[in-house]
């Protein structure tokens, strides 16, 4: 018997399999420690050999950042500044932090960022923390476009206390509705108005919010979790020349670095205070290792970034018009589908968002389920998100999506998907060397 109680609360198919796994850890160290290396192996193969990842929501990191994480750097503390650690012997480390910070700023045109936040959604939190305080009232982009759960009641901003208000959306979709965001600023005053999030497929308009926001005396925060890489490659605008306050990000998905959060900043207060909350506050240590991973894929943004943001965009238009071509319905086509490096294709008649990724999974396809601005699925999500970072890091270019759409069409549309998984890993077989990264 495992010593992991089940959960009532999880669902019966997801703990039954968690209890399943507990009890295999329950055997002999030696066989345990085979078995995770097996495993570790065996992901390898899935997303470097089988299958296609076209999840916008991870990547593959320059093997050169990768092989930092285990340096021995992660285990050892830093904890103060630069210069006055607690413990001694963290020169080299305490380098390495300030390079990291320094290379962020450069990349994305910052006077200030934090480096030590551990997510994505806790850089969320950290935000939340510097610019309101609980009970404080804040408008989020709602989950319909793209809007993430951290700026949410069920999420870190209802976790602390906030009271968040879900923007409205424009008819297309697309944003926010300026004139409807104004009325409802000047009623509930908001300390805090966000935009960005999971699905962003045409830039939003920061400077016009950042105008809104002035008028009640709030601040702007632009979640990049998924913009980061095309911002970082100036081929999206960069919120904080708009108006932003301040941006935050994960480092894992289009940046294509470790897992880890990022927040950049041209307001001295607000880096004070984030600075302050990171320590002694709610950091303290973190994973030095993670910081060279971070700092080395940094480099290949200053010296690739353009070029992989670019080719980003373009292979995500030229396959979003290619599923198009094969008669899948790709939401947003009166815009020309994307002007980003992902978008979605309307999934009602595929079951739901979630329901054509576990199809596509047995084919040899990596994607996910998000909301859209049309009717719901019931119990499931009503778009399925397709991103490029991992395929075009791993080669793929325009000349390539005609073909991936054709096998993306034919595991939707097919009886038994997973009889495609052989053609599917085979052409994957044919991608096997990492583009836009330092040797």
């Amino acid at each position: 018997m495992p010593h992991l109680q089940a959960r009532r609360w999880v669902p019966t198919e997801c703990e039954t399999l968690i209890q399943e796994y507990a009890t295999e850890a329950g055997g002999p160290s030696g066989t345990v420690s085979t078995q995770i290396e097996a495993l570790i192996g065996r992901n390898a193969k899935i997303h470097e050999r089988d299958c296609f990842n076209l999840n916008p929501a991870t990547n593959t990191m320059n093997p050169m950042a990768e092989a930092a994480l285990a340096r021995g750097l992660g285990s050892r503390p830093s904890l103060g500044y630069p210069g006055d650690k607690y413990e001694m012997g963290l020169e080299a480390i305490e380098e390495i932090e300030v390079i990291a910070a320094e290379l962020a700023a450069e990349i994305f045109q910052a006077g200030f960022a934090e480096v030590r936040v551990f997510s994505g959604a806790m850089a969320n939190l950290y935000g939340f923390m510097a610019l309101t305080k609980p009970g404080d009232h804040i408008i989020a982009p709602p989950a319909n476009i793209g809007g993430h759960v951290t700026h949410h009641s069920t999420g870190c901003a209802g976790l602390y206390g906030l009271n968040s208000h879900p923007a409205p959306v424009n008819t297309d979709g697309y944003t926010v509705d300026l004139d409807r965001l104004q009325s409802m600023a000047l009623q509930i005053r908001p300390k805090l108005i966000t935009i960005g999030g999971s699905l962003n497929l045409f830039p939003h308009p920061v400077r016009e919010i950042r105008s809104i926001a002035d008028k009640v005396g709030a601040k702007v925060l632009f979640d990049a979790a998924h913009q980061c890489g095309i911002i970082a490659g100036r081929q999206w605008v960069n919120p904080l020349a708009e108006g932003a306050h301040l941006m935050t990000m994960s480092t894992y998905k289009s940046l294509g670095g470790p897992a880890g959060g990022l927040i950049v900043t041209n307001d001295a207060g607000i880096a004070e205070s984030l600075d302050h909350i990171a320590f002694p506050g709610m950091t303290a240590n973190f994973d030095a290792g993670r910081i060279a991973a971070l700092a080395l894929t940094l480099l290949d943004w200053r010296d690739h970034g353009q070029a992989y943001a670019a080719k980003m965009i373009s292979v995500a238009q030229s396959l979003a018009a290619a599923l198009a071509a094969e008669g899948l319905p790709v939401f947003g086509k009166e815009h020309g589908h994307t002007r980003s490096h992902q978008f979605a294709v309307e999934a009602a008649v595929f079951g739901g968002g979630q329901t054509a990724s576990k199809t596509l999974r047995k084919a040899g396809f990596l994607a996910c389920g998000i909301g859209l601005p049309i009717a719901e699925v019931a119990g499931d999500l009503n778009g399925l998100r397709i991103g490029t970072p991992e395929i075009v890091r791993w080669g793929v270019g325009e000349e390539h999506t005609a073909e991936l759409a054709r096998l993306i069409a034919a595991a939707l549309r097919a009886n038994d998907p997973e009889a495609l998984a052989g053609e599917v890993a085979a052409f994957r077989r044919t991608f096997d060397q990492l583009h836009f990264i330092r040797q």
